[in-house]
């Protein structure tokens, strides 16, 4: 008796049907009188034939112009004998082998193959064997390693999912990774995408993954392998499945002992051998290993944003109590940044930057609001009392072990290049290269802003303000950091249009030499 065959259509006008035969040959084509009709352009009127024979089925072209293929394989007159899982590809229209024992009328060809419970504990001990308890070759424990060693080198919670990811892509062969994590801690709280990555060989483009299949896996706590997912009628409105031409999915449950993280989805396509049970177990224990270390950069996140949250309630506090400083601490933070950027700083000195000029007047807290508010010239008295507020900002934010990479900020951005600032009289190099970026950035915006000493209270143009910047270089200002700042002339112009309208018709005459006082 002659073995049943069955094609599946996954794209195209063939997507969701199911044709049949035992005996008969199967002719596919656009004309409406064969048995496969494949009412598309890239299909000829006669494009193949599935044919039955001693030794099985077989396909073979019948020189259609843009041929049939055999996954990935062009087919010749001769034919190519077929299996299951096969995929067969009639110009651009795709349709898959299935075995004999599949679900007939349409029903689900696909199952769940596999799962995994949820449980922790379980997932490590996977670390070290497979589910034979035989131990795992060595490319698979590399992998797991690799995977700890990001947590030490890795704070960075982006990089860190990135690295993983890629990784698990790489070491399980798949052609494509999502990593979607719960967005909040609710009983349903909604899945993000934070990482994608596409296997090796793969074109980059538009990523599909599997929304409906990640929600199952998060929503009843388990990691699940799908193998043949585009038979599975449930599945069949799931586009990106098709789209991405996926042949099976795993979907595995990152977790902790404490709670849900999200979900790791990889999914290899139709020209690939599907997911086994054993893929299934490493990548659960994979995911085992590093959710740990994704809470713990979860937590750190956090805890940045609340340091971030913290350092602008204390920044506005002191601007409260300045009318005449409205702003300041954002415009300088913003050209701090864009100044530190444009002398290539790392990521972690930009992170000082970001979390530590906010807080470089801080001191002004301990300045009476006789002076702080006083409309007219300070005299000598007053202006050393105002120069304090450096020592002030130092010696409060000293106290505090998380701000204490932000001291040099706030003690030295009134130092000047040439020895002649305050408090220490630092000169050159000797002063904190941090500190130097804010003081370009703190002069910047104390000349372009409305300031009572300022003559008719009003900032000097941009133009003009930035021509000082020039002048002041190796004297006020470190030469490197003037250079940067008039470099970035249009990334600091569109931070003056974002936080304050520039004014360009402005004819001051030169600012009050107290200017520097910020």
């Amino acid at each position: 008796m002659r073995q049943t065959i069955r094609l599946r259509g996954l794209s195209g006008p063939a997507q969701g049907q199911l044709w049949e035969a035992a005996e008969a040959v199967l002719r596919a084509g656009r004309l409406g009188t064969l048995e496969i009709v494949l009412d598309d352009n890239s299909v000829s009127r006669r494009h193949a034939e599935v044919r039955p024979g001693p030794d099985g089925w077989t396909v073979r072209d019948l020189d259609s112009t843009n041929g049939t293929f055999v996954n990935g394989v062009r087919v010749g007159p001769g034919g190519i004998p077929l299996r299951p899982r096969d995929v067969i590809q009639f110009g651009t229209v795709t349709v898959s082998v299935e075995s004999d024992d599949a679900s007939r009328d349409g029903c689900p060809s696909s199952q769940v193959v596999a799962t995994v419970p949820s449980a922790f504990d379980a997932g490590l001990r996977r670390l070290a064997v497979d589910r034979h308890n035989a131990p795992r070759p060595g490319a698979q424990l590399e992998a797991l390693l690799r995977a700890g060693q990001h947590f030490v080198r890795t704070q960075d919670e982006t990089e860190l999912l990135n690295n993983v990811l890629n990784d698990a892509v790489s070491v399980l062969s798949a052609q494509r990774g999502a990593v979607v994590l719960a967005d909040g801690d609710g009983p349903d709280p909604p899945l993000k995408v934070r990482a994608l990555a596409v296997g090796h060989g793969e074109p980059a483009g538009r990523f599909h993954y599997s929304k409906r299949l990640t929600h199952r896996a998060f929503a009843r706590g388990e990691s699940v392998l799908y193998s043949t997912v585009t038979g599975d009628d449930e599945l069949k409105v799931t586009q990106s499945m098709h789209d991405g031409a996926m042949a099976s999915v795993l979907c595995v449950l990152l977790r902790t002992p404490r709670r849900r993280l999200g979900v790791l989805h990889l999914d290899r396509g139709l020209w690939q051998a599907p997911f086994t049970e054993d893929d299934l177990l490493l990548a659960d224990a994979l995911a085992a290993h590093v959710s740990a270390g994704i809470e713990a950069a979860q937590l750190l996140r956090r805890e940045r944003d609340l340091f971030a949250r913290t350092v602008n309630a204390l920044a506005q506090a002191v601007e409260l109590r300045d009318d005449y400083t409205g702003g300041h601490t954002q415009r300088v933070t913003r050209y701090a940044g864009v100044l530190a950027a444009e002398l290539g700083l790392p990521a972690d000195q930009l992170e000082v930057i970001r979390l530590g000029t906010p807080l470089h007047d801080i001191g002004k807290i301990g300045i009476d609001d006789a002076i702080l508010r006083k409309p007219g010239r300070l005299t000598a008295a007053e202006f050393a009392r105002m120069q304090e507020h450096t020592t002030k900002g130092a010696e409060i934010l000293s106290g505090i072990p998380e701000m204490r990479a932000i001291v040099p900020i706030a003690r030295s951005h009134h130092e000047r290049w040439d020895g002649t600032g305050y408090p220490d009289r630092l000169a050159g190099e000797a002063i904190p290269l941090l500190a130097r970026i804010v003081a370009v950035a703190d002069a910047f915006d104390a000349m372009t802003s409305d300031r009572p000493y300022h003559p008719g209270a009003r900032g000097r143009p941009a133009d003009e303000a930035l021509a000082e910047v020039g002048r002041q270089a190796g004297r006020q200002f470190d030469p490197t950091c003037a250079a940067a700042f008039l470099a970035a002339r249009d990334g600091i112009l569109a931070v003056m249009a974002e936080c304050r309208p520039v004014r360009v018709d402005d004819e001051t005459p030169p600012p009050d030499p107290r200017v520097a006082a910020g």
